[in-house]
């Protein structure tokens, strides 16, 4: 088990302009990918970086990757925190409905648990960009590193 948040602001020390400095860093829908090295990863993690888990919808994979001294530098060690919508909770309510989703999920071996079946359609995985591309440009931009692809079995909804 490993606890993420994707919307706090933390005091952290980063290098600007070659000085170290202690700055208040906001992640809005960004999380913490903290290179190798850094002293706010555990002992048994730091040589490699912190690992930073990227979900995508309740029908697509999720990634685990690892923060880089690359993305230290380019975004005091932060990294997307998931697929990111591609449209509103409103709009997917009006194009899905809960049962639907449920059971075309259910079909491919996903189990979902929600208190509500507006709640499943709210978070349909054709509301979220694709993660697979999200993932990928992070990789690509050297902020995180891909370290595996993990595919769902249950999602429960709040």
């Amino acid at each position: 088990m490993y606890d993420v948040s994707h919307n706090t602001c933390k005091e952290e020390e980063h290098v600007v302009d070659g000085v170290p400095r202690r700055l208040f860093v906001h992640r809005k829908g960004a999380t913490r990918a903290l290179g190798p090295g850094h002293p706010s990863i555990p002992e048994a993690l730091r040589a490699v970086g912190q690992p930073v888990l990227i979900g995508g919808s309740m029908g697509t994979a999720s990634y685990i990757l690892v923060g880089t001294a690359q993305g230290m530098q380019q975004s005091f060690g932060s990294a997307c925190h998931g697929a990111g919508r591609a449209m509103s909770r409103h709009a997917a309510y009006r194009q899905w409905q809960g049962r639907q989703v449920i059971d075309e999920l259910a079909g491919r071996g996903i189990l979902i648990r929600s208190p509500t079946s507006r709640g499943v359609a709210e978070e349909a995985p054709g509301a979220y960009k694709d993660v697979a591309a999200v993932v990928d440009a992070a990789h690509a931009a050297g902020l995180a590193h891909k370290v595996a692809r993990v595919e769902p079995l249950i999602c429960i909804k709040g």
